[in-house]
């Protein structure tokens, strides 16, 4: 089988994508052969080593795939049924989907939803689930459309489109911040309202004017310590990614002076009932639009050279990988 295979060499990251012998899969129940991947964020980082996410080496990234079951040791599986796989440390500690084949444990499948494909799938991949999952941690804080407007933070990334995508189609008043102008169309296309620059998120006070009913944050840091602080009384944030860094300089202020809620939000070992939820909720509440907005296809040889693109800010949207 073809693979990315990620090896360690003088303590550098090397991705390359060779034959690798089938025998070599880890030992699991079920064998998917897969057709499609993506390249999220924590994809990039594995890929160019600039993430502490690989431990063992060799090991062959790809946090997400879609396929078909070759065989199945499983009684919930049967060959020839189309299942996608997001997160469990696959990828990370577990040969994951950027390759033609992959052997995983039967728990950490889904079956295909009613009215997605594999390609469909995985455009939407961990970031989208990842969104989908934020969206619905607002709806249960209380968050309406009536609330007021809700702010996404790295909007132009991969989690950050879906959210816009995603909040906008349920009758939100949706803004988008973003680093780049060149993003600017992109976002008004997905449905943002209006446009407010990453410059502006740069340093914060304990407390500052209230603006925000809810928020998406994929920054962090000095980005989500500013949204904290302009989040309106009784509000939430949905914070589920670290691309501006893992710090938090804020205070205890926006929580209790101001009943702000800071939700986190993790995709990796989302329980089966709350990931089917969420598949579901997407095959419904995403538009059919943004599967020709959000992604850019590209090939397995292609990964490593984008993976560099999505860790220095010029990737837009989703990175959809064509495996066979």
């Amino acid at each position: 089988m073809k693979a990315l295979l990620l090896e360690q060499q003088d303590g550098k990251t090397l991705a390359c994508v060779k034959p690798v012998e089938e025998a070599m899969l880890p030992q699991a129940e079920v064998t998917v052969d897969i057709d499609w991947s993506s390249l999220n964020y924590k994809d990039a980082l594995a890929i160019t080593g600039k993430g502490k996410i690989i431990r063992e080496f060799p090991m062959v990234p790809g946090i997400d795939f879609a396929g078909v079951v070759r065989d199945s040791a499983d009684a919930r599986f049967t060959p020839g049924q189309q299942v996608l796989l997001t997160g469990w440390g696959v990828g990370e500690n577990h040969w994951g989907g950027l390759a033609e084949t992959a052997r995983v444990k039967a728990d950490w499948l889904v079956p295909l939803p009613q009215g997605l494909d594999g390609r469909q799938a995985m455009i939407i991949g961990t970031a989208g689930f990842t969104a989908m999952l934020c969206v619905m941690a607002l709806e249960d804080a209380g968050v309406r459309p009536e609330s007021g407007e809700v702010l996404v933070t790295g909007a132009s990334g991969g989690v950050g489109s879906t959210a816009v995508a995603l909040l906008h189609n349920l009758g939100y008043q949706v803004v988008a911040v973003s680093g780049r102008e060149s993003t600017h169309d992109y976002l008004n296309s997905l449905g943002a309202s209006r446009i407010v620059s990453r410059d502006e998120f740069a340093e914060s006070r304990p407390l500052e004017k209230q603006l925000w009913a809810g928020a998406v944050d994929t920054v962090g840091d000095k980005v989500l310590a500013k949204v904290l602080a302009q989040t309106n009384y009784g509000g939430c944030v949905a914070a589920c990614g670290l691309a501006g860094g893992f710090a938090l300089p804020t205070t205890v202020m926006p929580f209790i002076l101001r009943n702000v809620r800071l939700q986190g939000v993790d995709s990796v070992m989302t329980p089966a009932p709350r990931r089917l939820e969420a598949w579901q909720r997407l095959v419904r509440d995403l538009p059919a639009s943004f599967y020709q907005q959000s992604a850019t296809e590209i090939t397995l040889d292609q990964a490593a050279e984008f993976a560099e693109a999505i860790i220095s800010n010029r990737a837009q949207g989703r990175t959809l990988v064509k495996i066979r």
